[in-house]
């Protein structure tokens, strides 16, 4: 049995660190969109403590990005808790993982500490946490949208440069358009952190939903057919180290994350089967990961990038 400690007090501690981290790096991103610029556009600007240091009384106005990220990671984490509940399985409540640097998480989890019972139990753990990760981004999306504006035409470059616009962000911005005409284009636009934090959120939502391993997606697919989701699970790494190579270098460690033992899926008993009803939020899950997934999350970061290989170049000899 988990202690007290560590079963409630632990991740109170973990909150209340990426509060501190979130917080902090939320606040490097608002003062960079106030002076008109992209989150990231100096290496001090990764590592915020510095900046902070001379300037504590700027720490508060990360408190908008902080608060939609956390509570997207939270909103996620209890769609998986409460999904155990419902069905008796033992979870542990979320923890939130701190991290000193980028948006100042390295993310949330929940740990399954009894077996799921059937493949309607799994299909309910793995995809209520997506789709309401996936409704909480998009709406921080749609208001990060509103509170954005024009960047100034001197605005520096980034160095980080966020990548190709998921459909459910263009879609977003589309409709928004509509609406307000005055809501600022892809390529002219200083984004509000509470954009930044839904675009992450989408990202999370997008990586949790790849189909593989012990991964949410992994999960929706073991409930549709355990016997696909074997041979994507041995499959998917090498296409990851594919598309590290060409689009983002951080593929290749998701191939080598569904490579390591523990990813391994736990037997779940296959009879009775999916009912028809759980079959739909699987298709759920599919039209989500097809909503929130690019190639290239970030511009600029494949392997073959960083080794000055163009590889359309290279294919036209």
């Amino acid at each position: 049995m988990p202690t007290f400690f560590r079963k409630y007090c632990l991740p109170l501690l973990l909150l209340a660190a990426s509060v501190v981290t979130t917080t902090a790096n939320g606040a490097r991103f608002m003062q960079n969109f106030l002076d008109g610029m992209p989150p990231v556009v100096r290496d001090s600007d990764l590592w915020p403590w510095g900046w902070l240091n001379d300037h504590p009384e700027l720490f508060v106005t990360g408190w908008t990005f902080s608060t939609a990220l956390l509570g997207i990671l939270l909103i996620h984490e209890f769609g998986h808790y409460f999904a155990c509940r419902r069905h008796r399985i033992r979870a542990t409540l979320p923890w939130v993982l701190p991290a000193p640097t980028l948006s100042g998480t390295a993310g949330a989890i929940i740990q399954i500490r009894s077996r799921i019972p059937s493949r309607d139990a799994l299909m309910d753990v793995g995809i209520y946490g997506p789709l309401a990760g996936y409704v909480a981004s998009t709406v921080a999306v749609a208001v990060g949208f509103a509170l954005s504006f024009n960047s100034p035409a001197n605005a520096p470059a980034a160095i980080v440069r966020f990548g190709g616009e998921p459909l459910t962000i263009r879609l977003l911005h589309a409709l928004l358009v509509q609406w307000d005409p005055s809501i600022p284009s892809f390529d002219n636009i200083a984004p509000h952190p509470v954009l930044v934090a839904g675009w992450i959120g989408l990202f999370i939502t997008s990586l949790n939903l790849i189909p593989g391993g012990q991964l949410d997606g992994g999960h929706v697919l073991y409930a549709i057919s355990p016997r696909v989701h074997r041979v994507f699970t041995i499959c998917l790494p090498f296409a990851l180290f594919l598309a590290g190579a060409v689009y983002w270098v951080g593929w290749i460690l998701w191939g080598l994350f569904l490579m390591i033992p523990a990813m391994r899926h736990p037997n779940v008993p296959r009879q009775p089967g999916l009912k028809r009803g759980r079959l739909i939020l699987g298709v759920i899950g599919i039209v989500l990961f097809l909503l929130t997934f690019t190639a290239t999350p970030f511009y600029d970061s494949s392997l073959m990038h960083f080794f000055h290989i163009d590889p359309f170049e290279t294919l036209g000899r």
